[in-house]
């Protein structure tokens, strides 16, 4: 039964600014480091949710990816921090949160410096494509390189279409025009192939041990009226009807390569 570990954060350690929602280096029980995301930012736990399922989806389909736990924070935690727009960000906090363990030592990914095999790349295209992940550009590769090896960070972009509502069926049929973008897409030339190897892993069985990771509080929303039951089923639907149209975004990507090479 697939399952995430569960931590309470001991200390904040730095906030990490690069990153829009303010995620932040700290220490769990554990004594390791995580890179805490919060459930209090402006855009609230769909940017986990995002998180939790690209990485795991990643996981799934044998890429390398930060473990990822739920993270415990108290209500006093941060009591002591001067920053007041950090003290606020841990106050709304509160509760269950998302970390992903701290490569230390890694480097960003720099596509000048290091090319990434064809299969990997499609791979990445293809997953990328697949969560409509709009955040792997070589302005921001969200990829890095640790004991070198390729690790894929920052899926919170990823699953846009619950920022706008619950329609999912249209989102699960877009072709996803933003794939031009990818930093990876001149090396994914085995786009056909990887995507019928990768169904052969994402089935219905492994997607919804995926959703059913979300945690009831994270399902809560305001501008939704549905039952933490039924968005899960919202994200279960949509990634099946995805699998079934995927004919429609390796169309898209192939027609991007064909401008790029």
């Amino acid at each position: 039964m697939l399952g995430l570990r569960k931590v309470t954060i001991t200390r904040y350690i730095t906030p990490l600014r690069e990153g829009g929602s303010l995620p932040a280096l700290a220490e769990g029980d554990d004594d390791f480091k995580y890179v805490l995301k919060f459930n209090g930012t402006g855009h609230g736990p769909k940017v986990l949710i995002a998180e939790l399922l690209g990485g795991e989806i990643a996981r799934a389909i044998s890429l390398k990816v930060p473990e990822l736990v739920f993270a415990d924070l108290h209500e006093a935690f941060g009591q002591t921090e001067a920053d007041e727009e950090i003290q606020d960000l841990l106050k709304a906090s509160k509760g269950l949160n998302l970390a992903l363990h701290f490569l230390s030592g890694a480097i960003n990914f720099d596509p000048v410096v290091k090319t990434i095999e064809a299969e990997l790349a499609s791979q990445i295209v293809w997953l990328d494509a697949f969560i409509t992940n709009v955040d792997r550009t070589f302005r921001n590769t969200n990829m890095l390189l640790w004991n070198r090896e390729l690790w894929l960070i920052d899926h919170g972009a990823c699953l846009y279409f619950h920022h706008g509502g619950t329609d999912w069926e249209a989102a699960s049929k877009t072709p996803f025009a933003t794939i031009k973008t990818h930093v990876l897409l001149p090396q994914a030339s085995l786009l056909t192939q990887v995507d019928a190897e990768i169904k052969q892993v994402l089935t219905p069985e492994k997607l919804t041990e995926i959703v059913n990771l979300i945690p009831n509080e994270w399902l809560v929303w305001s501008d939704s009226d549905k039952s933490p039951d039924e968005l899960r089923a919202m994200y279960l639907n949509f990634f099946l009807a995805r699998l079934n149209n995927t004919e429609l975004f390796i169309n898209e990507a192939q027609h991007a390569r064909e401008t790029l090479i």
